[in-house]
């Protein structure tokens, strides 16, 4: 009997282990599987969307940036500095002041355009520089040439005397999309041949960056990052095109902050094709004062939309004032392109040159109008300008002729600007930046040319009559 027992209870147990594995297999085992020998377990389908990546579609910057690594260069440059000194002793020895030179360096990337060896870079990389020296990615070292330089854009262009150097082709910036990938290439903090990536994240960006009269700025921003050093180095699309040359970046401590910025290639192409050919930007002038179209202006202007570019006022005697636009303008298309904010036009209209002939689509009073325009030069002619004629360095300063505007604005129908002073006969007669003058020696001045012959080529100098930065007028008469 007690046997029987036993084997009663034995059963239940059994019976009860079976249903318990029933119910664990079926209802509470965990959902993952061992695989076959000698594999991994196989993750919960819940987790596999979770931490599985997708290898597919993947973009690989290893083969651009091998190849394009190899086309951006390191800029080197030497500035001799005079720094001028006050001390008692040494005034009575060297005079009122003395000065000690003192040597100045600074550094910056370059982008190889030609087998040849031109190269484009930045302009404030370079500017002032009393020697520019290139590094090649070999480690090769050359002098380099400043061909020239256009504080409008921030663009300038070096020449080396290599052959057979590699180079980037030029993309197109106007397709660049939002959100598309691109590299950056450059030297930050004297690091070389570094590579950087990341997306498009604006267009047209205006950042008041740049001081000269005709700036124009429209800048692609990214997040690729840039530091100090990068100016003037390579952004490329991820098919190894050259699509803008970084620039700048906005950061309250100076060093990357997530936003950098590149001067779109369409408007570098133009800027160095006009450099290399002529050693002066062929900048195109519509003859207008622009703004951006705000809720302000388009209430006072009875604008419906917040887009265009706002005609302040004509300039008499240009491109606009001749084809019959009027201030209060609204300009919305130009060459075929919109341009909703005033950087968009600036980019449009930097890739023409004077005589080119455009067409502009204005809003007046919600009418449409069509306007063909003859784009003139910044003199109000349709001549080409050439380095060393329109604009050159005589008596230790650099002159440009004055614009239209500025000849309406001042009331005077010649002149020339002083942009740059150095050591020279001008420089001792307190001549400054901004000066203005329209008479040498007797004679009205409206050119580089104009001056030369006026003073025998720099060599003779009797009068001199032109206006100070606050409008009033000075003039010299000297002894023969």
């Amino acid at each position: 009997m007690k046997g029987k027992k036993i084997a009663g209870v034995a059963a239940i147990a059994i019976i009860s282990a079976l249903v318990a594995l029933f119910i664990y297999t079926r209802f509470l085992e965990r959902p993952y599987t061992a695989r076959d020998e000698g594999t991994e377990e196989q993750w919960p389908a819940y987790f596999t969307n979770v931490f599985t990546v997708p290898q597919e579609g993947l973009v690989d910057f290893s083969e651009v940036a091998e190849n394009i690594v190899h086309t951006v260069v390191h800029v080197k440059t030497k500035t001799i500095q005079e720094n001028y000194y006050q001390n008692p002793i040494m005034e009575f020895f060297y005079g009122e002041s003395y000065s000690r030179p003192r040597e100045v360096r600074g550094y910056g990337s370059g982008v190889i355009v030609s087998s040849d060896g031109f190269i484009i870079t930045n302009n404030h990389v370079i500017e002032g520089a009393d020697e520019v020296e290139v590094t090649l990615n070999d480690n090769r070292t050359f002098r380099a040439t400043i061909i020239g330089r256009d504080p409008s854009t921030d663009i300038a262009v070096l020449k080396i005397d290599s052959e057979r150097l590699p180079y980037v082709r030029y993309g197109d910036s106007d397709q660049l999309k939002l959100g598309q990938w691109v590299i950056a290439i450059g030297n930050p903090f004297n690091l070389t041949s570094t590579v950087t990536a990341g997306i498009v994240s604006a267009k047209g960006r205006s950042l008041g960056l740049l001081d000269s009269q005709y700036r124009i700025e429209s800048f692609i921003q990214t997040d690729a990052a840039l530091n100090v050093g990068n100016s003037g180095g390579a952004l490329v699309n991820i098919n190894g095109e050259l699509v803008g040359i970084t620039t700048a970046i906005i950061s309250p401590s100076g060093a990357y902050a997530g936003n950098s910025f590149a001067i779109p290639v369409n408007i570098v192409k133009k800027v160095v094709e006009d450099l290399m050919e002529f050693g002066e930007v062929q900048r195109a002038i519509i003859g207008v004062n622009i703004a951006d179209v705000t809720s302000e202006v388009a209430e006072a202007a009875n604008i419906d939309e917040l887009k265009g570019v706002y005609v302040t006022d004509i300039v008499p005697g240009g491109a606009a004032d001749e084809a019959g636009m009027k201030a209060g303008d609204v300009i919305v298309k130009f060459d075929g392109k919109n341009t909703d904010t005033t950087a968009e036009l600036q980019e449009q209209v930097s890739k023409k040159r004077p005589g080119d002939k455009v067409q502009v689509v204005v809003l007046r009073n919600k009418k449409r109008l069509d306007y063909d325009l003859m784009l003139r030069n910044i003199s109000g002619g349709l001549d080409v300008v050439k380095a060393g004629v329109e604009s050159g360095i005589i008596f230790g300063v650099r002159l440009e002729p004055l614009t239209l505007a500025e000849r309406s604005e001042y009331r005077i129908t010649n002149g020339m600007r002083v942009t740059r002073v150095q050591d020279g006969r001008f420089e001792d007669l307190g001549i400054r930046e901004g000066y203005i003058i329209f008479e040498v020696n007797g004679k009205n001045v409206s050119s580089y040319e104009d001056i030369k012959e006026a003073t025998n080529n720099g060599t003779e100098l009797e009068s001199l009559k032109g206006l100070q930065s606050n409008g009033t007028y000075f003039s010299y008469q000297f002894r023969r």
